[in-house]
């Protein structure tokens, strides 16, 4: 079945405000729930938001709460979440990082005590709409193990680059430390089908591409084995760092679910030393000598990053965002 993009925005909504939040803050979040939905990222969208509800009733999710900028030096400021809806967190923390990068060029902010942002992507694309570089990351609760190990001691701590184009096709990098996120791992399951490629361990400790039998070990495989994981230890101490919050470890020691993570959003305008036009030449050549790429697969198509996901938001807007009928079913039932 397929649902509107202003039919699942004004659902989302209602269960929302129904939980406590403002209209505003309810229309601002379903927003971005839906928006991830409509670039095809269902596992962050649609099919996460019954259990960000679930978060909601259980404490971990303030439908009230406010972010506060705790400190600030030039282009740097720390915040706290008050463990507000991580997707309203994220989205101002990127605001904010934009306009400082008005003013000196970059801007970083570091936000601490805050909740899942759902699709990191979205802050990336946020970025770039303003014309801005952006780069930003996420801490999460254990749930890969580091390489070497068996047991889930590190996250697999999302990581998003976004460079600007002016026509708005934006290239945006929007991976998570894992081969796969857990919310791919579980569309995939919802589908009934296998990963396209190995990603994590069964429970006779090999290698395999379905999507339970991961769930079922929580051995996700780190992007490039030990460079993952490596990678993985360094974003959480920088993230919890600025922030002052709580890392990979300290979730995993203090709570019960995910909640209470550390996140960096930061924005560069290139606008203080390039023109548009430079900028886009520069992007243009890159990605014309990249799709020039002699195919595997012979009439297949090499895309940059960041261009599946515009060609399926148009895609979606015309035709409707695709919906799992039993998912939609629990939502209305919210």
């Amino acid at each position: 079945m397929r649902i509107s993009q202003e039919d699942m925005i004004q659902e989302f909504k209602r269960v929302l405000v129904s939980k406590g939040f403002s209209e505003n803050d309810a229309f601002e979040s379903a927003k971005l729930f839906t928006e991830n939905s409509l670039d095809g990222v269902y596992s962050h969208g649609v099919n996460r938001f019954p259990r960000v509800v679930s978060y909601i009733d259980k404490g971990y999710i303030d439908p009230k709460a406010k972010p506060e900028k705790v400190s600030s030096i030039g282009a740097f400021e720390r915040w706290d979440g008050k463990l507000g809806m991580g997707n309203l967190n994220a989205k101002l923390a990127m605001e904010r990082a934009i306009e400082l990068s008005k003013e000196f060029g970059i801007g970083l902010v570091a936000i601490g005590n805050t909740n899942h942002w759902m699709r990191g992507g979205a802050y990336g694309w946020q970025a770039a709409n303003a014309g801005c570089v952006g780069i930003c990351w996420t801490n999460t609760l254990p749930n890969m193990p580091a390489w070497g190990g068996k047991d889930r001691r590190i996250g697999n701590n999302p990581f998003v680059i976004a460079v600007p184009k002016s026509n708005g096709q934006h290239l945006v990098v929007d991976m998570a430390m894992a081969q796969f996120s857990y919310g791919k791992i579980e569309e995939t399951k919802f589908k009934g089908a296998q990963l396209p490629v190995a990603g994590g361990y069964d429970r006779r400790g090999e290698l395999t591409t379905d999507p339970e039998e991961i769930e079922a070990t929580w051995r996700v495989l780190p992007i490039g084995f030990w460079k993952g994981s490596g990678m993985s230890i360094a974003l959480d101490l920088v993230a919890a760092i600025l922030s002052a919050g709580m890392t990979t470890t300290d979730i995993g020691k203090k709570c019960e679910d995910e909640y209470g993570l550390s996140q960096v959003l930061i924005a560069i305008d290139p606008r203080h030393f390039n023109t548009e036009e430079f900028t886009d030449d520069v992007i243009n050549r890159v990605i014309e000598d990249v799709k020039g790429s002699i195919p595997v697969t012979e009439g297949s198509n090499i895309r940059y990053p960041g261009e599946r996901d515009y060609q399926t938001r148009l895609e979606n807007l015309k035709d409707g965002i695709p919906v799992l009928p039993e998912i939609w079913e629990t939502i209305k039932a919210l």
